[in-house]
C-alpha cells in the first residue's frame, strides 16, 4: 500500500473522478483558510458541495466517516464560510463526505454519504 500523504492523494483524486462522473464541476481542491482545509469544493444543481474526503486502509478501528469531529466540522465551516464571501458564492451549501477502504480483496471501495453533516451541527 502506498504511504499515508499517498493514499490519501490517490483517495482524493478517486473521489474528484467519482464527483466528475456525477455532474459535478470541481471549483477547488486543498481549498486553505487559516489551519482548516477543504478537500474539495465542487457545484452541482445550483448547490455548492463541500466534500471531506476520509480513507483509512483499514476499518479495524473507526470507519473514515467516524473521523470527522465536531472540530473538524467548525474548521471545514469556517473555511467554507471563507470561501463563500471570497468567491462572492450565495448558493446553498451541503457538506458531503466521501470514504475510501479497501475491500477483502484489497481494491479501494468509495462510498459517498450525502448531506452528512451541517453548519449548526459544529455547535
Amino acid at each position: 500500500m502506498a504511504t499515508h500523504n499517498d493514499f490519501g492523494k490517490l483517495a482524493e483524486d478517486m473521489a474528484v473522478e467519482y464527483l466528475q462522473k456525477n455532474g459535478h464541476k470541481i471549483l477547488a481542491r486543498n481549498f486553505r483558510f487559516q489551519k482548516a482545509e477543504i478537500d474539495i469544493i465542487s457545484e452541482k444543481d445550483d448547490l455548492i458541495i463541500i466534500t471531506e474526503v476520509k480513507a483509512r486502509s483499514t476499518d479495524a478501528f473507526i470507519l473514515p466517516q467516524e473521523a470527522v469531529t465536531k472540530t473538524k466540522i467548525r474548521s471545514i465551516v469556517s473555511a467554507a464560510n471563507h470561501y463563500l464571501e471570497e468567491f462572492n458564492k450565495d448558493q446553498e451549501v451541503r457538506f458531503d463526505i466521501i470514504s475510501v477502504l479497501p475491500d477483502e480483496k484489497r481494491k479501494l471501495v468509495l462510498e459517498h454519504i450525502a448531506d452528512a453533516f451541517e453548519s449548526f451541527d459544529a455547535n
